[in-house]
């Protein structure tokens, strides 16, 4: 009966299944797919809904090869999400009447499935069969597009373009285990909302995104949201390399990973951090962050000028940061296509929770068009950016440097018109952070010793004296406003800053 039903279906659809030959070998080669496994795990889930349980987390409507059963699948889904029973009968009114299965009417059809069923021990089995044949149809698509862009490629692309491109296709498809795109209903957009509440509850501190290791500047921004862009912005010498290097060594040192059901592995507080330093070289990055753990000045550690006790403290803290998932890429003046395909095989080899690059203005574009104008070129890297945080569900943290007009106001705080090609960096960012330090201006403007204008000056030095702020200038979830960190420059370190209304009372 099976075997009959089988042919029906196939010769409604397609005509017989071995036809298209002619004697000389197959006219057309079909897509793989299996039609049996599809009718047995539909018949295990109509006789017994909580089959569908064990194929939910990862088979979609969408990995069926049979349309009218993709169609059978997610009424069924529906139903036994919402808590009804899924059966013949209640699907009925959800499926097209008027179709015919060969002589079939659609719900004999669907009867036959379930009287068929044998059991719902093998549902997973089926399931895994079903989406392994869904991803190697969307691997031929892939194929076939490259093959047909490969042979009609227009002048102006080039192959590099092409391998991008299929590579990040390939990279979705390995993600979300099909290619498509397109849009999604509001029920998943709701799901995953209501996903990240619970994560947000269960992760240490009660963040929704992941933990900076600054306290101020999380209860204000609420961790790090995946792909938001983070644009972090200063003048040189206000130390935002140091906050970027702070921020990426917290979150890798925090790093606690879960195993997840699928075989892979989610971070359950911090992450595998992910840094491109187009201005400093690893050995640099990996300076400043052992002076900042150590409590030894990253001057002396270059210099050599260290003790025997510094030295043993240097190699244990390095034989800690050896352990830490924090990746660092020192390509200088990388495009923004590179660095999205070096993303893509980090987040696939090692994972990727956070990425930070040093900085914007360092990168190039990837288009011709955009090489001629600079203000185009940062257009393009900074909507890359953005849609590559989308795309990996990653947030980027991308530094920027400012314009010198900040120097000619007397008040030397930034603003967002200071951003250099501000037009597409303002507009593409969720989020925009300035490092701002008094002290730095205050010590370039020192009076002659011993004059009314040096002890004035000397107050202020005092007051500014290992202070910073860190200036939420645009934030899409959240308040703006200002938080105030201490710094500490000869360890190239910001934390969280003690007030005086907050210590403890002292006795003199």
């Amino acid at each position: 009966m099976a075997e009959a039903t089988i042919r029906k279906l196939d010769q409604a659809r397609d005509g017989t299944r071995d036809g298209g030959r002619d004697g000389r070998g197959p006219l057309y080669r079909e897509a793989p797919n299996n039609i049996e496994a599809e009718q047995a795990l539909l018949g295990a889930i109509l006789i017994n809904n909580d089959a569908f349980y064990r194929v939910s987390d990862f088979l979609k409507p969408g990995h069926f090869y049979e349309p009218l059963h993709r169609k059978i699948y997610e009424v069924a889904s529906d139903l036994i999400r919402i808590g009804k029973m899924a059966n013949p009968v209640t699907i009925k009114t959800f499926l097209p009447a008027e179709e015919k299965v060969g002589d079939m009417t659609v719900f004999q059809y669907v009867a036959r499935l379930a009287a068929e069923a044998v059991t719902v021990i093998n549902a997973e089995d089926y399931g895994r069969a079903i989406y392994d044949l869904a991803t190697r149809r969307a691997l031929i698509t892939i194929g076939e597009d490259m093959v047909n862009i490969a042979y009609d490629a227009p002048v102006d692309m080039a192959p590099q373009g092409q391998i991008e491109d299929a590579e990040r296709r390939l990279f979705e498809l390995a993600e979300t285990g099909r290619y498509d795109g397109g849009f999604q209903s509001f029920t998943d957009a709701v799901k995953i909302a209501v996903d990240m509440a619970n994560a947000a509850f269960m992760r240490d501190g009660h963040l929704s995104g992941v933990s900076s290791g600054i306290h101020s500047l999380d209860a204000r921004m609420g961790g790090l949201q995946p792909s938001d862009l983070i644009i972090l912005a200063g003048r040189p010498g206000m130390g935002k390399t140091s906050l970027a290097t702070n921020i990426a060594f917290n979150i890798a040192n925090a790093y606690h990973g879960e195993q997840q059901a699928d075989g892979s592995v989610k971070a359950v507080n911090g992450g595998v951090v992910g840094f491109f330093s187009l201005e400093m070289s690893s050995e640099q990055l990996a300076t400043r962050i052992i002076s900042e753990q150590t409590e030894i000045s990253s001057s002396k550690i270059r210099r050599g000028e260290i003790t025997e006790t510094d030295f043993e403290k240097l190699v244990a803290c390095s034989h800690m940061m050896q352990k830490i998932p924090l990746y660092i890429d020192q390509t200088g003046g990388i495009s923004i296509a590179q660095l999205s395909a070096r993303a893509r095989r980090l987040k696939r080899q090692r994972g990727l929770d956070v990425l930070v690059i040093d900085y914007v203005q360092l990168m190039t574009g990837s288009s011709k068009a955009s090489a001629q104008n600079r203000v185009q070129e940062i257009t393009e890297i900074t909507t890359g950016l953005k849609a590559l945080g989308k795309e990996l569900n990653v947030p980027i943290i991308a530094l920027s440097q400012l314009s010198r007009q900040v120097e000619s106001r007397e008040d030397k705080r930034p603003q967002l018109s200071d951003l250099r090609e501000s037009g597409s960096i303002e507009q593409d960012a969720d989020v925009v952070l300035f490092v701002f330090r008094e002290e730095y201006y205050i010590k370039n403007r020192e009076p002659k010793p011993g004059t009314e204008e040096y002890f004035k000056w000397q107050a202020d030095m005092e007051e500014a004296k290992g202070k910073a702020e860190v200036i939420i200038a645009k934030q899409r979830h959240g308040p703006t406003g200002t938080v105030k960190l201490a710094f500490q420059a000869e360890f190239t370190r910001f934390t969280d800053l003690a007030e005086e209304s907050h210590l403890p009372e002292r006795y003199e």
